[in-house]
């Protein structure tokens, strides 16, 4: 049975997320602040369901704080809209985020699309050396000449979409949806600023480019 941590002060919508998701099958760990998410985690969700603001530290500190620690999928909940908002919670580590108030429905989707696409990745087992690079799929690790490149969860999902796909050209919509589970059409422009360091750190270590841009088209791997 996987298990959703749900994290919010509102009593409401905190019962209404338990109520919904368990009759969908699902265990689900609730929390009302900062400190009891730090509790929860050793329940080990396969989910997170994050409250942006949560009274004491808020939902994108707690990200911050834990997203070293787990791999799990992280959705955020927010009455927040601007772009900046968005923006600063995935880059923060977040997979994806639904504003309030929202339809359970779309979230439900959300969340099992994001559950199928971690046992997908779950299941890959291959590694793929590239003269001094090597990708670790299963490890979830990239390194060049045996050191390590530290990338963020959301940027090794975009380095494994396009190196696993190399020479293929992926639109930044596109890349959004693969990579956060979910049709994220609305902030693809998102891929761009990660793309961007993803390149930053590569050339820390290589002049060697990687990731092509095909101007008006997107992204590819070269390789």
């Amino acid at each position: 049975m996987k298990k959703i941590l749900a994290v919010d002060d509102e009593p409401g919508i905190l019962q209404l997320l338990k109520d919904y998701f368990e009759i969908q099958g699902y265990q689900v760990i609730t929390a009302t602040n900062g400190t009891e998410v730090f509790s929860r985690l050793s329940m080990k969700p396969d989910l997170i369901l994050l409250d942006v603001n949560l009274p004491g530290i808020d939902g994108f500190e707690v990200c911050t704080m834990i997203r070293s620690h787990v791999s799990c999928p992280i959705v955020f909940l927010t009455a927040k809209i601007e772009e900046e908002d968005r923006i600063r919670g995935l880059l923060l580590g977040g997979d994806d985020y639904i504003v309030k108030p929202f339809s359970i429905e779309e979230l439900g989707a959300r969340v099992e699309a994001h559950l199928r696409r971690e046992e997908r990745k779950n299941q890959t087992q291959a590694v793929r050396v590239q003269g001094a690079l090597a990708i670790h799929y299963e490890e979830r690790c990239v390194y060049y000449d045996n050191r390590p490149v530290n990338l963020t969860k959301t940027e090794f999902n975009i380095v494994e979409l396009l190196s696993m796909n190399s020479g293929q050209v992926f639109s930044k919509e596109q890349v959004y949806e693969k990579v956060r589970g979910y049709d994220g059409c609305g902030d693809s422009s998102i891929v761009t600023e990660h793309i961007r360091r993803i390149r930053l750190k590569l050339s820390g270590f290589t002049k060697k480019t990687y990731i092509e841009t095909v101007w008006g088209v997107g992204y590819k791997w070269i390789g």
